[in-house]
Parts: structure tokens; sequence; C-alpha cells
């Protein structure tokens, strides 16, 4: 300890900024992380399923996830590839080769975003280096921390994991080396962002054209060649993902497709919308979550994003959420807006220097910095950082607990269908599926027997579930706080039972009647 203090200690001032900061970032996405995990909060959907996606690189296998595959009745030869095209998974193989256990996910994800701090320092700097070395310094400082415990941060840790911990480093990256004029570099963040998940291609294509508007003024001929390969290549890459290797990994093109409002498919809903250009504002506007979403994120920013070319770059990744027919997209209670932290604090930051810059209306910028930084961080304290402080919220509830030592009753190698909570702590030993609404005749079932879970919708349907299971060759032999495990101890078939064969056909999940009525609430 003492040690490291004294490298911390020589290291110039502005690397030892970087330094805290980036620890504190990753500090706090790590903590929050495993508090969820503690409180027993995380659940096959969606951490399970990257446990078993990522295990399935670490053995240099595909990503496969018996979660998803069952649950969504995809057919055999199904990978997560098929899912969401993220090839940029198997990077996390080697952490699982030190821990092979679903919390190493949520190492990586921390040490993701923590990557990013440097990165977003760097494109403070830059935005400012017209003021003087104090006004720099504050800026970068503050663009660190604003970026570190910003609201959308706090929110993907919650989830324990997912793709955005990639999109985050790498978006941050290709901005940065796009402003430097390195175009080579944000090339290669460009191309790993298009194997991070498919629709990213449309957001690398909206940053060949910022980098070709940025060109025309400056006549940079090699950024408008950067610029115009971007422009075409990264909307090629999500239709080529989309079409043809999601496919071939046992997936769906349309699986995803969540714009019926416009048309049954992509082709259909662009010549709907040539011949209506209304739908589009009939789409953005038809739930009142959508409008209130914009609000938040141009609220929280006080739209300074809006006076940057860079913000051009967020327009994909919002028209999916506002048109989207599917309540899950309009809240911020989920990763979604991780997606667009780097852009939008990138652009925040790019006006913020431009009026700096502006002797007119640099008391305007130093107003408007602290504001933004001081709104981003009180969004920040009720949706994750007071929780940390708080102990019962490491604690899990009865139920939760049980469902823990439940789950420790079970032996390696079982065939097992479990509660979606207690599902995570079983994928690293057992052959885990979620309990859903159709039986797989497995040797073991864990489930609640008085508390709604998902993807039921009601407690009532997984009472029912028991009932049935123990009238057809199962057996109790555990139950604490509503939960219960059943073995099979006979071989008399369960009424329904069903295993996806070749010819299952991919179905989604019925969002409850719950969801999209709250900005707050996933």
């Amino acid at each position: 300890m003492v040690i490291r203090s004294r490298v911390v200690a020589v290291l110039p001032p502005a690397r030892r900024r970087t330094l805290l900061l980036t620890l504190l970032c990753f500090a706090v996405s790590l903590a929050i992380g495993l508090q969820k995990w503690s409180a027993v909060q995380l659940g096959g959907f969606d951490l399970g399923i990257f446990d078993q996606g990522v295990r399935g690189y670490a053995h240099f296998g595909l990503p496969t996830s018996a979660l998803k595959s069952f649950h969504h009745e995809f057919p055999p030869g199904f990978s997560l590839l098929g899912d969401h095209f993220s090839p940029v998974l198997a990077l996390l193989a080697p952490l699982y080769w030190l821990w092979d256990d679903p919390r190493s996910l949520i190492l990586g994800q921390a040490l993701l975003f923590a990557a990013g701090v440097p990165l977003i320092r760097r494109i403070a700097a830059r935005s400012f280096a017209a003021a003087d070395a104090r006004t720099t310094r504050r800026a970068t400082d503050l663009a660190g921390l604003v970026y570190g415990l910003g609201w959308p941060l706090l929110i993907a840790a919650r989830g324990g994991f997912h793709e955005v911990a990639f999109a985050v480093p790498l978006t941050l990256l290709m901005l940065e080396r796009g402003q430097a004029r390195r175009y080579a570099t944000a090339a290669v963040a460009a191309v790993l962002l298009c194997c991070t998940k498919e629709d990213l291609g449309l957001m690398v294509g909206a940053f060949g054209l910022v980098l070709i508007l940025r060109a025309r003024r400056s006549h940079d001929r090699r950024g408008l060649a950067y610029g115009l390969g971007l422009l075409l290549g990264g909307p090629l890459a999500a239709v080529a993902a989309i079409r043809w290797l999601i496919p071939a990994m046992g997936g769906q093109p349309g699986y995803y497709w969540n714009y019926g409002e416009l048309g049954p498919d992509a082709g259909s809903a662009a010549a709907h919308v040539l011949g209506d250009p209304l739908l589009l504002v009939q789409a953005a506007f038809g739930a009142p979550l959508k409008p209130l979403l914009l609000l938040w994120l141009v609220g929280t920013t006080l739209a300074l994003p809006l006076r940057s070319a860079t913000v051009l770059c967020a327009a994909p990744l919002i028209a999916e959420r506002i048109l989207s027919d599917n309540p899950n997209h309009w809240s911020i209670a989920r990763h979604y807006d991780a997606f667009l932290w780097p852009i939008l604090l990138t652009a925040a930051l790019e006006a913020l220097g431009r009026l700096y810059a502006d002797e007119r209306t640099r008391r305007t910028s130093r107003r408007l910095g602290v504001a933004v930084a001081g709104l981003a961080l009180a969004a920040a304290v009720p949706l994750g950082l007071v929780g940390l402080f708080t102990p019962s919220q490491w604690q899990p509830k009865a139920g939760e607990a049980a469902l823990v030592r439940a789950a420790a009753q079970i032996p390696d190698g079982a065939s097992v269908e479990a509660d979606n909570q207690a599902a995570p702590r079983l994928t690293a030993r057992t052959d885990v599926v979620l309990v859903d609404g159709t039986p797989r005749g497995r040797e073991y079932v864990l489930t609640r027997s008085d508390k709604r879970s998902f993807p039921f919708a009601t407690d009532r349907e997984q009472a029912a579930r028991i009932d049935l299971l123990l009238a057809h060759g199962y057996r109790q032999i555990w139950a604490e706080d509503g939960v219960v495990l059943l073995h099979r101890t006979g071989t008399e078939p369960v009424p329904g039972v069903h295993v996806p064969g070749p010819d299952s056909v991919p179905v989604q999940d019925v969002v409850p009647s719950d969801v999209g009525h709250n900005l707050f609430r996933g």
C-alpha cells in the first residue's frame, strides 16, 4: 500500500488526477455491480446469458446460452452471435481463465467503463485548448468526474453486464481519435464498434458524416476520405450483420424489429415513411414517455450537445428508441443511455470549449459547465450512489436469500430449470435454463410459489407449475420463504414438456402492462 502511494505521488499532477479519477470510476461501477450481486438482484436475463456465452468463448467454442435459446425457442445451433452480433465479447474470455465466475463480467465492465476516463479527459483538454492552463485543468477534472459518476454508467452498472461495456470506451476512442485527426485508430475503433452490436454500424456511419462536415471546413482530405469510408461502411456492416451474419448463427433477421407502427419490416417501413412522413412523428410521440425521454436527455445536458456536430452520432440510437413500440426502450432505468453518454458528453464539452474561446460567452460557458456537472451528478445520487452507503441494500431479502440456499443444494452437472434470480448462481456448474411458461423436464426445478418472477405474469402461474410437476414425477426436497426446490424422481411425462428443435420459431417476451409508464422504472 505504501509502495502504491509512492508511485502515485511521483506521477505528474495531470496523470495523478487521471489515475485517481479512473480508479474512482472503476470502484463505483464495480461496487454497484457487486452490490446487486450480493442482494441477488441480477438475473439470468441478462447476466446469466452473457456468462454462459463468454464461458463458451473461454473454452474455445461458440457463445451458446441455454438460458436464451430455450426461453426464446431458438433452434439448436443458435449462439449469442445470432442474437446480437457481438464477437468483441470474446475479448473477455481471459477473465474466465483467471476466475470462472459470473462476477468476472461485472469486473470486466467496470474496467471497460474506467478505460473511458483518460479518453474523456483528452477530449476535454482538446476542447479547451484555447483556455488558460487553470481552466483547462478544471475542465478535464470535471469531465472525468462527470463521466465516471454520470447516471448512465451507474444505471448500466446496476444491470450487471451488457455489450454497452465495450461500446462506451470504444465510442470515446473513436471520437477522441477523430478529434485528434488520428483517423486510422478512429477507424479501428469504428470496426470494433460494428463488432460490439449490429446497430452501432449506424452510429459509425453518422460519425463518418461528422468527419465529412469537419473535413470540408478545414480542407482535410484524409478526414474526408475516412469520413466517406465510415459513412458507407458503418451502415453496410449493420446490414450485413442483420441480414447474413446473425441468421448464420441461428438468429432471425427481423427478430428485433420493434417498429410495427411503421411497417412489418425495414423495407415496407421506409416505403410507408416516404409516402407519409407524419408516420415518424406519430411513432416518435405516440406514448407520453417518448417525449419525456427526449426532454430528459436534452435537459440534463442543458441542450449543449445540440451545438456540436458530434451529436449527430446519437441520432440513430435515439431514433431506435423513440420510434420503437417496445416500452422497455423508453425509460432511463436500463443500460440504453450508456450508449449515448460518450456522445452527449463529448458534444457538450466541444460546445463549452467553443463558448469559452469566445470572450463574449466565456462567463456563460463557465456557468453552463458547472450546471451540467451539477445536473449529471445530482441525477446520479438517487440512481445509484446513495445505495452504496446503505447497508440494507447489500443484503438480499428473505426470498432471494432462500434462492441462493436452494441453489447450493443442486449438485454439479445437474440439468436445472431455475428462477431468473437464481440462474446466475448456477451457470458455472450446471446445465441451467429458465423456469418459464413451458416445462422442460429437467432433473431439478427451482422456483417460487408466492412472488412473481420473470417471465411469469402472476405468481399463481408459478404455483400452478409446482402443482403440475408434483403430480407428474417430481417431489419437493426443499422449501423456505416461498422458494421451492423440486427433484424429478419418476418417469411420468409432464404435460406440455417441450424442448426447442430444428423447426422452432423464436418468440419474444410479452412486455408487462406496467412497463412504459414511468421514466425511472424498467
